[in-house]
Parts: structure tokens; sequence; C-alpha cells
């Protein structure tokens, strides 16, 4: 159900290109934009909580409880020497395998406090569990007379998932509207992974490398065997621990965007079964080549299986980007119709290289403030985006939390109205033009002011400024909820005083 008079294929129906998919719940009103002002008022400062405050607390003593643990553990089992060694040799690919993750999420960068807790959890908290669980485990076989290889197929994967999983997932308990989707659980599960692998690393390249070569022919012979491990275990392999635990993230990043109780519940199982799964495969591989001598078992196993699932993964990770970073014009040409956002700033936000461009000009038109407050309204927009697609798949199922996806979103508006301040209208070199909701009203240099119907592609950057809109009060619907695509009123096509 549209308004009287509604066009049913407008510009701002023509930028969103969305797949209809299932059902989706009535798109929820967008505020009513309004009249420009000499700002707007900043986001409100989160009261102090004593709860939260001990839950911190308590996540950051676990966290140093594990770190004490298995570092004493390790140091006494290797040596300190040997413990130093494997520790510097493990961290080198650390930045390299965090900064790919990070490159995958330049959309909307997560927290740093949440980023540090995954790559803690996996390297301190995952590891001393799994260590626990796979000793006693190999000590459980060996009593039974059984191989100890069967710890590492049957035990580690398992244990080693879960653990490394449990993290991002207490992450999306308690900090759900965090979770932007499964690009999310890629960079959240792929740190903890990072983690987890660089303490084992240490374990191998400080015990099995540098202490056994020193203890059998000395401390050259350990080098090299450090060396030989480094190149074997973390050039050519260090994607394997990031690699399985990237199924969890990809279940739960499915779970954080899903209003439906069973996807949420099945979609993080299911991805953590098959991340135990591949990590057991990966793990039999050279279980096999050892029990029956065959080399070539391992050899095909990783280049014929591993290495093209590996691949897979970084081209959907890949896609995964772009499509995700393309939700800014999916959902907000709600706000260009509602007179918030214009056709460019939209299509500015659609890739990174057009929000390079866009940062580019405002920094020559407004220095370095005009520069901050790009970034400032992009990082902005993007969480709009979200924060409305959330709406509309209804994630807000509870009045308080539709209440707040309300409060959210009109802060949000209000900080994009004062960031764009600071660049819109500063540009010397080209006319300004002021955008409706519908189409463009420009000054042109004889004097002149005509309607421009906006193009098919808009230009970008564009400095336009929005005309002041007179919204009608909105329908008595909850907050969040209302008609199907009712968006307020249009405002009138005027030129505002000032812009000569």
């Amino acid at each position: 159900m549209r308004r009287a008079g509604w066009a049913r294929h407008d510009y701002a129906d023509r930028m969103a290109d969305t797949p209809s998919g299932g059902y989706l719940p009535p798109s929820p009103p967008v505020p009513g934009a309004p009249p420009g002002g000499p700002g707007a008022p900043g986001m409100p400062r989160r009261r102090f909580r004593w709860r939260r405050a001990l839950v911190l607390a308590g996540v950051i003593l676990l966290i140093a409880v594990g770190a004490i643990f298995i570092i004493f553990t390790i140091g006494a089992s290797i040596g300190t020497e040997a413990l130093l060694v494997g520790t510097a040799a493990a961290i080198l690919p650390v930045p390299v395998l965090v900064a790919c993750f990070l490159w995958l999420d330049r959309y909307e960068p997560e927290p740093l406090k949440y980023l540090i807790f995954c790559f803690a959890w996996g390297a301190f908290v995952s590891t001393s569990i799994s260590l626990l669980v796979n000793e006693t485990a190999a000590n459980w076989f060996d009593d039974q007379g059984l191989p100890a290889g069967l710890t590492a197929v049957l035990v580690a994967p398992f244990i080693e998932e879960l653990t490394k999983t449990l993290g991002p997932i207490l992450l999306l308990i308690f900090r759900r509207r965090e979770w932007s989707g499964i690009t999310d659980g890629l960079v959240y599960c792929g740190l903890s992974a990072i983690g987890f692998a660089m303490v084992e690393n240490i374990l191998y390249l400080g015990g099995l490398g540098y202490a056994s070569g020193v203890e059998q022919y000395g401390p050259a012979t350990g080098a090299q065997q450090v060396i030989a491990i480094f190149i074997g275990r973390i050039l050519l392999f260090g994607f394997a621990h990031p690699l399985f635990t990237s199924l969890a993230g990809i279940g739960l990043g499915i779970a954080a965007r899903s209003a439906d109780r069973r996807v949420r519940f099945f979609a993080p199982v299911a991805g953590l079964l098959l991340a135990m799964m591949l990590h057991g495969a990966w793990n039999l591989l050279p279980t096999l080549a050892e029990a029956t001598g065959e080399v070539l078992i391992s050899v095909v196993g990783i280049v014929g299986v591993m290495v093209p699932i590996f691949f897979g993964m970084v081209g959907f990770a890949v896609w995964l980007r772009a499509w995700e970073g393309r939700l800014t014009e999916r959902v907000l040409p709600d706000y260009v119709r509602a007179g918030w956002l214009t056709p460019p700033e939209v299509a500015a936000l659609s890739s990174l290289g057009r929000r390079h461009a866009a940062r580019v000009w405002a920094q020559r038109v407004g220095g370095e403030a005009g520069l901050r407050a790009m970034r400032g309204y992009q990082f902005a927009a993007t969480r709009l985006a979200l924060l409305r697609d959330g709406a509309t798949r209804g994630l807000d199922r509870r009045p308080a939390d539709r209440e707040r996806t309300a409060r959210e979103e009109r802060e949000l508006l209000d900080s994009i109205s004062l960031y764009r301040s600071y660049f819109v209208g500063r540009d010397p070199q080209t006319p300004v033009g002021v955008w409706d909701g519908q189409r463009y009203h420009l000054r042109f240099p004889d004097g002149s002011r005509r309607a421009v119907e906006a193009p098919e592609e808009p230009v970008v950057p564009i400095p336009v400024v929005l005309a002041p809109p007179q919204p009608p009060p909105p329908p008595a619907y909850p907050a969040g909820y209302g008609p199907y695509g009712w968006h307020g009123q249009h405002p009138p096509a005027h030129w505002p005083p000032g812009h000569r």
C-alpha cells in the first residue's frame, strides 16, 4: 500500500536493486527530515552499569588466567629460551593474517575492543582448554593401548573448533547489534583462530623446532629446524586454522541477521560441525600417511581438496564483501525519498573506490575537517543502512528494541546532517544543487533556476543541498513500523534562502 499520488517506480526505486527473496516484514517508516539548522545533537553517552562492568571484569580475568596458564605450561615444557624463540617466530605472520581479515571489514569496521577480545580468547582461553582436553584424551588413549594419533583426529578438531568459536558466540549473544552479517562472523572467528594458531605455533616452533634441535646438535640445528617448521607450517599452511573456524563464522553471521529462531539455532550448529569435519579431515591426512607409509595420501588430500577449499573460501569472502558493501544501495534509497539523503551520496557509498574519491573531494573543499567529517559520514551512513536492514528483517521483536532502533536511527540521521555541513556547498568549481527528494533544482550561469531530473547514474560527488521539508505528523504506528512504502511527504520544490 502506498500513499496516493506516489510514483511506483521513482528514481530511488531504480537505485535500489534488491532481490525479492522470501517474505520480509513491512518496511519501517523513515523519519521526516528536519529543516536545516546550525547543528545536530551529539550521540548520547552510555550510563555506567555495574552488571556490564562485572561481566567485563570477569572476561578480562578469564583471559588473564588463560594467558598465565598457557605461558607457564609451555615454558615449563620447552624451556624459557625455546619459549622466547618460538614466540618471536610465531608472531611474525600475525600482522599479515590480521590485516587480511581487517581488509574484509573496511566498510563498517568493528570496534577494536571486540577484535582484541576475539584474538585474546583464541590465544589464551581456547588454547588452555584445548590443551587440557587433548592431553587428557591422549593419556586415556595410551592407557587403553590405542594410538596417540587418534587424539588429533577424534578429539582435537572438536574441542579446538568449539572453544575457538565460543568467544564469537558470546559476543553474538551479548552484543548482537554489533554484528552486521557474515563478514563480521568471518572477521571475529578468523581473529580467534589466528590467536589460537599463534600460540600453537609457539609450541611447534619452540618445542619441536628449537628445543629438540638444541638438545640433539646445538643452537645452529635448532635454528635450522625453526626455519624449516616456519616454512612448512606457517608459510605454506598458515591458513588452516582460520579456514576451519571461518566456516563456523559463516553460520554465526547468518544467525545474526535472521529473525527466524530455527535459522538462528541451526546455522551456527551447521557451521561449527563443518568446521570440525574439515579440521578432522586435515588432521587425518598426515595420520593416514604416517600409518600407511604413503606420503602421497597427504599430498593429494592437501593439494586436491584443502587448497581448492581455501581458494573457494577466499573468493566467497571477496564476493561477500562487495555484496554487503552494496547494502547502502539497497537500503538507503528510502532516505532519498524522505529527503534525508541525495542520490549522489548513496552512489558514493557503494564501493571502496567511490568512498575514497569522496574523501579526497571532501579534503579538497573542506580541509582536514572535511576529510574527518566525510569519514564519520560514511561510517554513520553504513551503520544507518545496517540498522534499517535489521528493522526490515524483523530483528527487533520487543517494543524496547524497536524504540531503541528508532532512537539510534534518529541519532545517526542527526549525525549525518552535522557531518554534511563540513563539506556540502563548499566547492567553488561546481554550482550548488538542491535535492527535494525527486529532482534537482539548479542555478545556471545565466541566473535561471530550473528543475532537472536525476540521471540514471548519479554524478559522484556533487555538492547537493537538501531542501528543508515540511513533513506531516508520522502515522499512528508503533515505533519502527508502519504501512509498507510510507516514507513521509515530499518537501516542496523551492530554492532555499541563502543559496545564490
